[in-house]
């Protein structure tokens, strides 16, 4: 008979530090314990739920003395969603925080010669910063340990919310999330309320069973507002009842600008190779940045936090240091937000991205702003860069790169260092994947500025611009 694995509890704890993934520290007889949201100063009783050669992981079992720090989180649904780790954490602790680990990354670790890395550039806005947000629907609502112990039972439950941290089929009922405008609340409980009243069935996430799957909900700078809802449709009167719900979120909210609807029969939950339907009003939204107006569809990528954004792309036009004169490449450049921005002080800028449809918009984008110094392809990216394209399309002065969370592919590196920039402006999401690039670079390349920007209060989560200069 197998015997039953012992509870690990550790008892008056007091947690020294701030770590990766949004997780603080302690040592524990020389080893190392990472906690959940847990604040330096904390004195805890900790379950320990894994146990390492060098390291263990728990969660905060008993409160024993909060932190001086510590602040109360202003969002009910925290501990529980997976979002916004660090309300506990005064904000000025978590720029020190993500300075660090930008610290860690590139010097500590990846060893890289770097001069002293900028202060960060903090976020105006530490709530209601985000532009997008996307919620599921679900017949399988998660009950919290408080509400299972307290034995809630549910009229109704079906939920609409975000999904649980590795539990796929589960979906935390979302009252009020706090990182878009309130708008984003009002619309999401009102579909909710609708589809409760009138019984409509909500997503099986198991068997992909059920008429409602998503809501997403895209702000802007201009005020204008976009609405899409994602159902599965397999009779006419499930599409008779689904429009049903949609003129009701177009009479509740008159300042819906663009009110569209996909139809999504597969298993997955992808919409860039469906169809869009406009129920009422564009089929876009724009931002705006500097004067420029961007184009944004219900399948464009941008970044999330649109103020910061802006700052963001400051330091990478400054980084870039352009006198007009320059041809510059701007590497996944999405929908051209970058390549637009900076063209004014460029020669010429020739845009990549993976995505079709946002090398469709980043056209428009120049057309609209009257841009004519851009060209734009659509590839991947090691497949587009190649020594053929730069043969073709000129030497770069100035490389913008600003990749996914992965890093930049081994060939991409390649063609780089083949071209032979002037500067090199490397904009990161992972710190940890830029460092091993750097590394990579290194052969050719020195980093000569170094600028985190923090993008996404709140999280642990930062932005890193860094800038590099050939060798002489």
């Amino acid at each position: 008979m197998a015997r039953k694995k012992q509870d690990i509890i550790l008892e008056n704890i007091e947690i020294e530090a701030v770590a990766a993934e949004g997780k603080a520290l302690a040592r524990v007889d020389g080893t190392v314990l990472f906690v959940q949201f847990a604040v330096p100063g904390d004195i805890v009783d900790v379950k320990v739920t894994k146990k390492k050669k060098n390291y263990m992981e728990g969660f905060i079992l008993r409160m024993v003395k909060p932190s001086e720090h510590r602040l109360e989180p202003f969002c009910s649904h925290f501990g529980v969603c997976g979002g916004c780790k660090w309300q506990p954490l005064p904000y000025e602790m978590q720029l020190q925080a993500k300075q660090q680990q930008v610290y860690d990354q590139l010097v500590r670790i990846g060893h890289l010669d770097v001069p002293e890395i900028s202060p960060i550039v903090p976020s105006d806005q530490t709530q209601y910063y985000r532009n997008k947000l996307e919620f599921t629907f679900s017949n399988k609502r998660w009950l919290t340990q408080q509400e299972v112990a307290e034995d809630v039972k549910y009229d109704q439950m079906n939920a609409v919310g975000f999904h649980i941290p590795n539990a796929f089929d589960k979906v935390l009922a979302i009252e009020k999330c706090w990182l878009q405008d309130d708008i984003s609340n009002r619309i999401r409980n009102a579909a909710r309320d609708y589809a409760y009243e009138h019984n409509y069935s909500f997503q099986n996430l198991r068997t992909h069973e059920g008429m409602l799957r998503n809501i997403i909900v895209r702000t802007s700078t201009t005020g204008e507002l976009m609405v899409i809802v994602v159902c599965h449709i397999e009779r006419d009167e499930e599409m008779d009842l689904f429009k049903a719900l949609l003129q009701h979120l177009a009479d509740k909210f008159p300042e819906i600008t663009s009110l569209l609807y996909i139809i999504n029969n597969k298993v997955n939950d992808t919409i860039t190779d469906l169809d869009v339907h406009v129920f009422r009003g564009n089929d876009h939204i724009f931002e705006e940045m500097e004067g420029l107006r961007f184009k944004v569809g219900p399948k464009s990528f941008y970044q999330t936090n649109s103020e910061q954004a802006y700052e963001l792309y400051k330091v990478a036009r400054n980084f870039a240091g352009l006198t007009g004169n320059e041809l510059v490449y701007d590497l996944y450049t999405g929908t051209g937000t970058i390549a637009n921005f900076v063209s004014r002080q460029a020669r010429q800028v020739i845009g990549i991205e993976y995505v079709p449809e946002a090398i469709e918009d980043a056209k428009v984008n120049s057309q609209i702003n009257g841009i004519t110094n851009t060209l734009f392809f659509a590839g991947d990216m090691k497949d587009m860069l190649t020594q053929d394209f730069i043969n073709q399309y000129g030497r770069p002065d100035v490389i913008i790169t600003d990749p996914p969370r992965a890093g930049m592919h081994q060939d991409v590196i390649d063609v780089i260092l083949f071209a032979e920039p002037k500067r090199i402006v490397y904009v990161s999401c992972n710190p940890a994947t830029q460092a091993r690039d750097l590394q990579l670079l290194d052969v050719k390349y020195r980093v000569t500025a170094v600028q985190p920007v923090d993008m996404f209060p709140h999280t642990h989560h930062v932005e890193n611009v860094v800038l590099l200069e050939i060798k002489n």
